[in-house]
């Protein structure tokens, strides 16, 4: 099972393989990265509309209420410099048990937080989704295996 943070689900239907990585993987996210992917900034070079279509094609999407939020905060000091998607996607993470996950979400703050409570293994590109699956799509480079590579890397190091 994937967790995909707004990012993820926009890069993946601008490049067209959504349809592959839904159909191939339990995608799951939040209702908050959900309502994101739904506004966006239309009049914005590159916007990508998101459908509920699009939408639909998720394994599930999981609320996040104010306890888990402030479960999160406790568990993780820099909670409040995530973007809200993301902070909510890691909060859902955080408090969803043991099961077998894993989380794509191509921003710094999110693999800072990733390495920092210890889920630099559960951290995954969407290239790699896209591989798994089959697709082929021409991704940005922080949708790559290398910038995640490389990202993970540096803040293991920093400690």
């Amino acid at each position: 099972m994937v967790l995909a943070d707004t990012n993820v689900i926009i890069e993946a239907v601008r490049t067209g393989c959504w349809a592959a990585i839904t159909g191939g993987l339990a995608v799951e996210t939040v209702e908050t990265c959900c309502a994101k992917a739904r506004t966006g900034s239309p009049g914005r070079p590159g916007y990508v509309a998101i459908c509920d279509d699009h939408l639909r094609r998720l394994a599930r999407v999981h609320r996040v209420t104010a306890t888990v939020q402030a479960a999160f905060a406790l568990g993780y000091a820099g909670a409040d410099g995530m973007d809200d998607g993301e902070r909510d996607l890691f909060a859902h993470a955080y408090c969803r048990g043991g099961d077998a996950w894993l989380l794509c979400s191509p921003d710094k703050a999110s693999i800072r937080a990733g390495v920092a409570l210890g889920w630099g293994d559960r951290l995954c590109s969407l290239g790699a989704l896209a591989t798994r699956v089959g697709a082929r799509p021409a991704l940005r480079a922080q949708f790559g295996e290398a910038w995640l590579a490389e990202w993970r890397t540096h803040f293991l190091l920093q400690g």
